[in-house]
């Protein structure tokens, strides 16, 4: 769905902004840093050891034959010993903190979650394979719609005049969603930059699919004319991210005009179209402006799972399965009126 990544590439972005500006409520706490200084030294937080912690985040030994480094595992999931520490740390002050009747802040501009086999949000990436799988479904659904159950020009093409646009936005989201779910499994630098380019590109192309299809664009060449100045400047975003500068406020400001501009062209065609389901265009314009509430409304996780961005994510996974739906049913609408013509 394209409201849901126009909403996680600009509230992921918002709430990396917020969680820096409260970030020192848990750094600055002289207990937490005491630990983690402790920690690092002798390798043990809150009565747990941490063998790697005699190895630098390199993985090259202080000391020792080379079988006695960070197993492999660990170096894969980049847990190193400062990591270790900071996770086990927070996790002693949180509950220093909560016997005395405190609630939960932010670490390192993200709130205290528990681990689950080394996967660092597991609500979250739990909700972002689900989005993932619902994509693959809508997608491969709408493959079979097209070239299975719905008539055939003799070429063996589709009528559908937009086939091709969905099939490279279906693609686009399926990586948008795997990197998502990649991206709070473990939070690097790698991981962090394929997630919000990932979410960019996305967001760049739904925005001229959004103009192709309320604008009624078939001419190929009118296509092209379109699409490339979007492309030129996401193209262009991306690498400037990535290669020179990872600036989180221009980032957002591009994704805020990029996703007003798609939700407002949307919008405005949902409302003069006579398309026979427009109502789920409807309910996915609105519920993915709803379901950023969530967002705005940041509270710590629930258990130490499930926090305002966690549920988001789950918010979406209907909004998807409707989303797909209606391209559906706009491809049986277009390839009605088509045959009909030819006829």
């Amino acid at each position: 769905m394209m409201i849901d990544r126009y909403s996680i590439a600009l509230f992921l972005v918002f709430s990396y902004l917020v969680g820096l500006l409260d970030a020192s409520a848990g750094d600055a706490d002289p207990r937490y840093r005491g630990c983690v200084a402790e920690c690092e030294k002798t390798g043990c937080a809150g009565g747990t050891c941490f063998p790697h912690c005699k190895f630098p985040s390199d993985g090259v030994a202080n000391d020792g034959p080379w079988y006695m480094q960070e197993p492999l595992y660990l170096k894969w999931k980049q847990w190193d010993c400062q990591s270790d520490c900071r996770y086990n740390c927070m996790i002693d002050r949180e509950k220093e903190r909560e016997a005395v009747g405190h609630g939960p802040i932010k670490y390192h501009g993200k709130w205290p979650f528990t681990r689950v086999f080394g996967i660092q949000e597991p609500a979250s990436v739990a909700f972002s394979a689900l989005n993932l799988a619902m994509h693959f479904h809508g997608w491969l659904s709408f493959f079979i719609l097209l070239y299975y159950n719905l008539p055939l020009r003799q070429d063996k093409k589709a009528y559908y005049e937009y086939a091709s646009l969905w099939h490279i936005y279906g693609l686009l989201a399926m990586n948008s969603w795997l990197w998502s779910a990649v991206f709070h499994s473990r939070d690097v630098d790698l991981t962090e930059k394929l997630d919000y380019s990932s979410a960019v590109a996305l967001l760049g192309y739904s925005l001229i699919v959004s103009i192709l299809r309320s604008f009624n664009v078939r001419v190929e060449a009118a296509r092209v004319m379109v699409a490339a100045p979007f492309l030129a400047f996401v193209t262009t975003h991306i690498l400037y991210l990535n290669f020179y500068t990872f600036d989180y406020g221009w980032n957002m400001k591009v994704c805020v005009a990029i996703g007003v501009a798609q939700l407002l062209i949307w919008a405005i065609w949902v409302g003069i179209t006579r398309h026979p389901s427009r109502w789920k265009l409807w309910v996915v314009v609105v519920g993915g402006g709803l379901a950023m509430l969530l967002e705005i409304y940041d509270f710590p996780p629930y258990q130490g799972f499930f926090d305002a961005h966690a549920i988001w994510h789950a918010t979406t996974i209907p909004l998807t399965c409707l989303w797909w739906s209606f391209i559906r049913d706009d491809a049986k609408f277009q390839t009605s009126i088509l045959l009909k013509k030819a006829k």
